[in-house]
């Protein structure tokens, strides 16, 4: 679910908000390295309203929103290891029709979300097609490229409907080749399971983090120290993900 209607040309909106309080008492440790995870799996599984939660604090009810068309994006700017990392996180599509357009932003993705409803085993049982489409970018075994992967069971405000218990989703995680990093959480109630420093989001930036050939290559030439001083807050803006494929931008995974 997604809390904006998008009609093409397909406009994302982007939302930079950045802590000032590390680059004002020592301007040195001011970095900014790009980061690029792509949250994916069935259609109201919850990838928006976790995505929304993770970088607005912010949940809306179903009422408020509607399908995701295509592929969204936000970016936030988050502390760890003592470096600013922008992480750029593609929201994509549920619906299989979608299907061929969300695959191509594997390529250039360094971490793989796959998000699946706690409450409906249907969304569960569809893990493998979609990891099989993982597997046709990234390869299996010894020879997959590296990306950090992470399945998450979602929804559990809703505990009285769970038909997928903990241990059968921390299962299958581990039964895949390579193991995926595994857990369970709440768009809705939030909390640190999502915007903690051991959340969701935080663990696969660690993961990444602890792989330097992972997102070296997406910041060759990048300056880590801000010369125009500390950054303040940004407006909103939009970007016309169109325009943007044809021109070659930089910032697509695709």
């Amino acid at each position: 679910m997604h809390h904006t209607a998008i009609d093409k040309p397909r406009i994302a909106h982007i939302w930079y908000t950045y802590d000032t309080t590390l680059a004002e008492t020592n301007p040195h440790s001011y970095t900014r390295l790009d980061l690029d995870a792509i949250l994916t799996g069935a259609s109201s599984v919850g990838k928006s309203s976790l995505l929304l939660r993770f970088t607005d604090e912010t949940f809306l009810s179903p009422d408020e929103t509607s399908a995701t068309i295509g592929v969204d994006f936000k970016v936030k700017v988050i502390e760890r290891k003592n470096k600013r990392w922008k992480l750029s996180i593609w929201d994509t599509a549920g619906q299989e029709r979608f299907r061929t357009l969300t695959s191509s932003y594997y390529r250039g993705a360094q971490g793989v979300i796959l998000v699946y409803d706690i409450t409906a085993r249907d969304t569960f049982e569809s893990l493998t097609s979609w990891i099989a489409e993982l597997d046709t970018f990234a390869g299996t075994g010894s020879g997959a490229k590296e990306v950090v992967r992470m399945i998450v069971g979602n929804k559990t405000d809703r505990e009285f409907s769970r038909v997928v218990s903990t241990a059968e989703g921390e299962a299958f995680a581990q039964a895949q080749n390579p193991p995926w990093l595994f857990m369970e959480c709440s768009a809705k109630k939030g909390g640190e399971d999502v915007t903690g420093e051991d959340g969701l989001f935080s663990r696969v930036v660690d993961k990444i983090v602890e792989t330097p050939s992972l997102y070296m290559k997406n910041n060759i030439g990048v300056n880590s120290i801000n010369k125009k001083g500390p950054p303040g807050q940004f407006p909103s803006g939009t970007v016309n993900l169109d325009e943007a494929e044809e021109s070659g931008g930089g910032w697509c995974a695709c």
